[in-house]
């Protein structure tokens, strides 16, 4: 199964929570993203996120691979505290598709696939565009759904240095 996954963190050494994942991805690891700094999305009064995408190839099936995305998360002392609050990580599974390429759905209590709000979020999908420029979401090309973002959204999305305009 190929895997997209979201990570995030704003706490602490966000940059450097962000990196272990990809660190612990790497073995399976098809296509990763840069590592940007975003604007907070959902509720704002936060400090900026560090955001990156890696791409999977894994035998787990969505369940297991949630369990060690879950995994992650505690061992970096996440709390859920507040719905889109500050965190000390967040691996997120955006979309898994199997060998043949066909998106694998799931609408259980756990587990959503694709990831319900993916589409309308910059953090996501321009670090994913990134990783892999003819990725596709439900059919629709990521650089398309990115196009139809709020500007804003998109520029709040940017590499280290840079300047949010």
């Amino acid at each position: 199964m190929r895997a997209v996954l979201s990570v995030g963190a704003n706490l602490d050494d966000a940059a450097r929570a962000v990196d272990g994942v990809l660190g612990y991805f790497r073995p399976e690891t098809v296509a990763v993203s840069p590592v940007y700094d975003t604007a907070p999305w959902g509720v704002t009064d936060q400090p900026d996120f560090a955001n990156a995408v890696v791409v999977i190839d894994t035998r787990d099936s969505p369940e297991e691979l949630l369990g060690r995305c879950q995994a992650l998360e505690d061992a970096a002392g996440r709390v859920r505290e507040m719905r889109w609050g500050p965190r000390t990580l967040d691996v997120d599974i955006v979309q898994c598709t199997d060998a043949d390429g066909s998106e694998i759905r799931r609408a259980t209590e756990r587990l959503t696939l694709p990831h319900p709000h993916s589409h309308e979020r910059a953090f996501v999908l321009v670090p994913w565009l990134a990783a892999d420029p003819d990725a596709r979401l439900s059919g629709v090309p990521v650089s398309d759904l990115v196009d139809g973002l709020p500007p804003e959204d998109v520029a709040g999305v940017r590499l280290p240095g840079e300047e949010q305009p």
